[in-house]
């Protein structure tokens, strides 16, 4: 997983996986098959060790208290040993038309996150928390925020310079009227 994380599907070579799990080649095959069926088992570990995090943030009293659960989690230290930003980001940052159905994939994993924040969204708003009807329009800007914290994080961004981005995108929190800007008290 950490070979991957660090260099994306593409740039992680089979002499890169094996040495990092401690096998040759041929083991390699016998227990996955391809370089593809590995990263698509290492992104099912990703999310079961990781998506935990996004459950508990998810889970908090308000849509607005999850979201900077969330925005928050990118940008604190990861844990040791693992490299900093999101498998799902760094995956596929790059890579030609071999790789295609791999960027799909991050793609389409990437999107059931999105998803899963427009359904809190949509029941915070059955719940009584004051959101306005485009609970899509939030889920995906608040994703793209989320996405783009770990690219820079990836890049070598600290907490510092971070932290300041999260407070700017938490203005943009819609206020009871339908206003940007809903702070800790809206």
């Amino acid at each position: 997983m950490t070979v991957f994380w660090e260099k994306g599907y593409e740039g992680a070579s089979l002499d890169d996986l094996t040495r990092g799990m401690g096998i040759n080649r041929p083991s390699l095959y016998a227990a996955f098959g391809n370089k593809e069926s590995l990263f698509r088992k290492v992104l099912d570990r990703y999310l079961d060790r990781f998506g935990a995090r996004m459950q508990t943030a998810l889970g908090r009293p308000t849509a607005r208290e999850s979201v900077e659960a969330l925005l928050m989690g990118v940008i604190e230290v990861s844990e040791p040993g693992t490299p900093r930003g999101c498998l799902l980001v760094q995956g596929a940052l790059c890579g030609g038309d071999s790789v295609e159905p791999i960027r799909l994939e991050l793609a389409s994993r990437r999107k059931a996150l999105e998803a899963r924040l427009r359904v809190r969204f949509e029941q915070a708003h059955e719940a009584g928390e004051w959101l306005p009807g485009g609970a899509s329009d939030l889920a995906r800007y608040f994703s793209t925020v989320l996405h783009g914290l770990a690219v820079q994080s990836a890049g070598g961004a600290d907490r510092a310079e971070l932290a300041p981005v999260v407070d700017l995108a938490l203005r943009a929190w819609p206020r009871q009227g339908g206003k940007a800007g809903g702070g800790a008290g809206d």
